[in-house]
């Protein structure tokens, strides 16, 4: 059978790796913020952006980092370091 154009995969929901992420994104959003993640192919180094603003937050804060982790991890740091206490 042929698959439906612009069709996106199942995603393979037993590794939860996709999970993470999505639940600190919509943590964020709970607590008014608006934060991303993106991925710049562009960029040779630091390809990476977290950014976050709104809410709780005193002023916006962006990080740029080589890997995806890192980056997240920096950008919740950095919301720590505003008083806001991320349960992840």
């Amino acid at each position: 059978m042929a698959r439906a154009k612009n069709r996106l995969p199942e995603p393979d929901s037993d590794s939860g790796i996709e999970d993470v992420p999505i639940l600190i994104l919509e943590w964020l959003g709970e607590q008014g913020i608006s934060a991303l993640i993106r991925f710049d192919a562009q960029r040779p180094r630091n390809s990476w952006t977290f950014a976050a603003a709104g809410g709780e937050l005193t002023h916006p804060i962006r990080n740029d980092a080589p890997s995806a982790d890192k980056c997240l991890s920096n950008g919740l740091a950095l919301i720590r370091q505003q008083g806001i206490n991320v349960p992840f």
